[in-house]
């Protein structure tokens, strides 16, 4: 009988906790149609430095374009001078070297398509960041290369194509033969697994701290002579963070086998170093906007996610920045379509995402008003909306069938985000092929 008892003051207690979480929303929220939410969310920005986007997808139109409207705003009315994106750094380093006019690319769809080949590919050759991409270039020829905005990519899948960008470059420049030699010193380590990650670590665990010492001293000997590099075409950017990609790349596939937390950790610290590199590029006083998953800009901290070990890039940055120069915007959807895959390196797929249970985060919008909606969080209603709750996340892989399994993680919305955007019913993005 107790437990019964238990069981049924827990259901009323979350029955009770929804009804006012839903009166919460109805009474805080805005409507996306509202002509003026753009401006209340800038308003609400002020002087932040670091204005993290994020998608509780890597496959929904909706979470793409609003991002990319928003952003446009932010480099146009708060002087925001790049943005960092959950890419890897030569690829869309291809894509700053177009808007920058850099290259002489002239068919910007066969330059996404080429730059971003490889699984998941959809993730930013696709039609939605086609238009952004276009409208930044246009941006830029009327601002001159004194005032362009860059775009970058702060992930660190790309170990091969960063090895072979900072040899390229060494090779070139022959007045760094220091630094070559150490480059051929380093990268020698990674020739016998035929351009795969995987097997290097696989093969990791018999290493010895030797290639990593390698590594880690050539992104140092390259800091040192920094300064004698050509900036040209951002060529000295390029150098360095070509070489701390290959650096934490080496780290994070050593790990990656071993530890799941700690190879995540790896990874997310990297993008916050990353973020770090380019805002110092630009000026410490430079304003960066950053694109990347619900699960890497949302402050792990309010989340079970710190249950695990696991940091991200959220939390570092606000614990680097603090809170008053940094702020989070999340996304969700309570159903609709999505592009993602089966398991990993399957052909990408439209698929059906079903409507969120009414006990989630996404449930509870939904249940407040069958529209498109934004929340602002602030010191006077924060404590509304910071109740223990389920908050979807899709990655590439999705199983729409077992999502009420694995693809809710429990967060305290308004301590993990600064302010919120929902569509109720989004649709999936457009690759540009599949």
């Amino acid at each position: 009988m107790s437990n019964i008892r238990g069981c049924l003051n827990h259901h009323e207690g979350g029955f009770f906790i929804s009804r006012k979480l839903v009166a919460s929303i109805k009474e805080q929220a805005i409507r996306l149609d509202d002509p003026s939410v753009f401006d209340r969310l800038l308003k609400d920005i002020g002087e932040g430095q670091i204005v993290m986007i994020g998608e509780a997808t890597h496959g929904t139109s909706e979470f793409y374009r609003l991002r990319a409207e928003f952003s446009k705003r932010l480099i146009q009315e708060k002087g925001f001078a790049a943005i960092a994106v959950e890419g890897d750094w030569p690829s869309v380093q291809r894509i700053n070297s177009y808007v920058k006019c850099y290259n002489d690319e002239t068919s910007l769809n066969e330059l996404l398509s080429r730059s971003f080949s490889r699984w998941p590919a959809w993730m930013w050759a696709n039609e939605e960041i086609e238009e952004f991409v276009t409208w930044l270039a246009n941006e830029n020829r009327q601002r001159g290369s004194d005032s362009s905005v860059g775009m970058y990519g702060i992930d660190l899948y790309s170990l091969y194509d960063s090895i072979d960008e900072v040899m390229n470059f060494l090779e070139s420049h022959s007045s760094y033969g220091a630094d070559l030699e150490l480059a051929k010193k380093a990268f020698s380590c990674f020739e016998p697994y035929n351009r795969m990650p995987e097997h290097y670590a696989l093969s990791s665990a018999h290493f010895t701290d030797q290639c990593i010492t390698e590594v880690t001293s050539l992104l140092e000997s390259i800091r040192i002579n920094e300064e004698h590099y050509p900036r040209a075409h951002e060529q000295d950017l390029n150098l360095t963070m070509n070489a701390l990609v290959a650096k934490n790349a080496e780290a994070y596939y050593r790990a990656m086998l071993q530890d799941d937390a700690l190879s995540w950790n790896i990874r997310d610290t990297h993008m916050a170093e990353a973020i770090k590199e380019v805002q110092n590029y630009y000026g410490k006083d430079a304003k960066i906007i950053v694109w990347e998953h619900n699960t890497h800009i949302g402050d792990a901290s309010a989340t079970s996610m710190t249950d695990h070990g696991l940091t991200n890039v959220g939390q570092l940055i606000r614990e680097q920045n603090g809170r008053d120069n940094t702020y989070a915007i999340g996304f969700g959807t309570y159903e609709g379509t999505v592009i993602a895959g089966s398991s990993w390196g399957e052909t990408p797929e439209e698929m059906v995402i079903p409507p969120a249970r009414f006990n989630t985060w996404e449930g509870q919008l939904h249940a407040a008003g069958a529209h498109d909606k934004m929340l602002l969080f602030n010191d006077e209603n924060r404590k509304q909306f910071d109740e223990w709750i389920g908050h979807r996340a899709i990655g590439v892989v999705y199983h729409p069938e077992f999502e009420a399994h694995g693809n809710f993680v429990p967060s305290r919305i308004s301590e993990r985000y600064d302010a919120f955007l929902y569509i109720d019913r989004s649709t999936a993005l457009r690759p540009l092929s599949w």
